[in-house]
């Protein structure tokens, strides 16, 4: 990874080796806010078109809307709408969603039993995806729109995946600490272990994200979740 990048970009890398704090902590989020701002527009355009094409096979194929919206928990409990395509048929009921990822917070269900498992915490009717949507799983293209959280500060590139107003009052106090940051649209938990991980899993991936947190391993984490992308592996 270090042969990728200059030597005025390591020398900013080994100045964040460990979390910041104070000053320093401060000079390192305004670094990662303009790696955010600099990285989303630098895509906008292509994404802007792959956004448009997506909206079309969308629309092509099911009635409903082309994005679907849900209110998420951001940084100090704060909440904020967070977009993403549309993948589900428009008269899927989410009510069954909402016991079992309290479950699935609670450690209750979801415990991996291997890397190869199936995942265990998406309890929907997998008939109800589009087909469209299971591409845009697939390859995680369905939160491309998530550009837009980044852009108006509400999300990073890098950080916790934000949860639900009602996952997160199945909290238990340990796991509060993920919303010390920014929210993100990949992190440490969606390069280390994908769909098959237990919730205390991610959220141990989270706080070790926290510690570390670097400019150098936000890229590191970009980079791997382009690797995971473009191999197939994506977050199904």
């Amino acid at each position: 990874m270090r042969t990728l990048f200059s030597k005025p970009f390591r020398l900013i890398f080994r100045s964040n080796q460990a979390m910041p704090g104070g000053s320093n902590r401060q000079r390192y989020l305004s670094q990662k806010r303009a790696l955010d701002l600099a990285l989303s527009l630098a895509v906008m355009p292509m994404a802007a078109a792959a956004m448009a094409v997506i909206a079309i096979a969308i629309l092509l194929e099911s009635p409903g809307p082309v994005f679907f919206l849900q209110r998420r928990v951001g940084r100090g409990g704060g909440r904020f709408r967070m977009y993403k395509f549309r993948t589900m048929s428009q008269d899927y009921d989410d009510r069954l969603d909402h016991a079992f990822m309290k479950a699935f917070v609670a450690g209750q269900i979801g415990r991996e039993e291997s890397t190869h498992s199936r995942p265990l915490y998406k309890p929907h009717d997998a008939a109800q995806i589009t087909r469209v949507g299971r591409v845009l799983r697939k390859t995680s293209l369905d939160e491309l729109p998530q550009i837009v959280n980044v852009l108006r500060g509400e999300m990073s590139l890098v950080g916790p995946r934000p949860n639900l107003p009602w996952e997160v009052e199945a909290y238990q106090d340990w796991h509060k600490e993920r919303l010390e940051v920014l929210p993100g649209i990949t992190g440490l938990a969606q390069v280390r272990g994908r769909s098959n991980l237990s919730f205390d899993s991610i959220v141990e991936y989270d706080l070790e994200y926290i510690r570390k947190q670097s400019l150098k391993l936000d890229v590191q984490i970009l980079w791997w979740t382009v690797w995971w992308v473009l191999s197939g592996q994506g977050a199904g």
